[in-house]
């Protein structure tokens, strides 16, 4: 291995919507079913296409990467130089991502791959990838890199807001939220990850006391010191600018302020119209 060679090689998988791809990461993608077409997550499929689909009712659904995938590419790092990998994925509950990703890790000798499940998704997930990408670039030993990881999974926070959780719903998953489906249609939900499990956190009536509120929960769990924020939507880009702007107004100690649109297999889920937070204090 060369000095250049980082020693431990950091794993992920498409859900994460990095916003660097400096740090040498590497991304295992799921899949999205479209109908009768297979499509690539991040490679061969857009949000707009997903959109599509679910407005004109054409089965939607996604798969997770194979144990085999996730060998092929721990071999790959392996063979590039590194002597170690952190994988860090999905929420167990919300994926089988994270369960391929340990199988795989069993096909080597104990301890050269190690899988830490994010319990959240999107930048929930990206924020622990970008602090084990950072670790292990400054040369960190695969136990710090992993420890990097969780140490950003304990202090995150994911709120989010769907228009309709009719998607959620087909997809199965929306556990302890199900409940407020027999409360109408006309409620707007407001939802938040707990342990990998997406659960209703209020039911507000319309999408703008939606939006505001969702504002006012984001600056609450930000609180007064240094934070990360990244905003995330489907199909609702000036409702992502405007919290954005709103964010950075009411929050002094921002740090990074990502905004991005949810890929495909979040957004086969979600909807269109879904805007969600991601929170981590320093």
């Amino acid at each position: 291995m060369s000095d250049e060679s980082p020693s431990v090689a950091v794993v992920t998988d498409s859900t994460a919507y990095l916003p660097d791809d400096s740090l040498g990461v590497r991304v295992v993608p799921l899949r999205v079913q479209l109908g009768a077409r297979t499509a690539t997550d991040g490679v061969d499929v857009t949000p707009a296409e997903v959109v599509a689909a679910l407005r004109e009712k054409v089965a939607v659904s996604t798969s997770r990467p194979s144990p085999a995938e996730f060998a092929a590419v721990y071999r790959q790092c392996l063979a590039a130089g590194a002597d170690r990998i952190v994988s860090i994925h999905l929420a167990a509950p919300l994926s089988g991502t994270w369960e391929s990703a340990v199988l795989a890790s069993q096909d080597f000798a104990h301890g050269v791959v190690r899988v830490v499940d994010s319990r959240s998704t999107a930048m929930g997930l990206g924020f622990a990838v970008l602090a084990a990408a950072r670790a292990a670039r400054d040369g960190a030993p695969a136990a710090e890199v992993q420890g990097a990881a969780t140490e950003v999974v304990d202090r995150t926070r994911t709120l989010f807001y769907v228009d309709t959780l009719e998607y959620l719903r087909r997809g199965g998953r929306i556990g302890t939220a199900a409940a407020m489906l027999a409360t109408g249609l006309s409620v707007k939900p407001l939802l938040q990850m707990v342990e990998g499990q997406i659960v209703a956190l209020e039911k507000v009536r319309t999408p703008t006391r939606a939006i505001a509120r969702l504002l006012q929960l984001t600056v609450e769990a930000a609180g007064t010191g240094p934070v990360d924020v990244a905003v995330h939507h489907l199909q609702a880009g000036g409702r992502a600018e405007s919290l954005a702007a709103n964010l950075r107004a009411a929050l002094p100690s921002l740090g990074e302020l990502y905004v991005s649109e949810l890929g495909p297999v979040l957004g086969a889920h979600l909807g269109p119209g879904a805007l969600g937070t991601v929170v981590v204090r320093r």
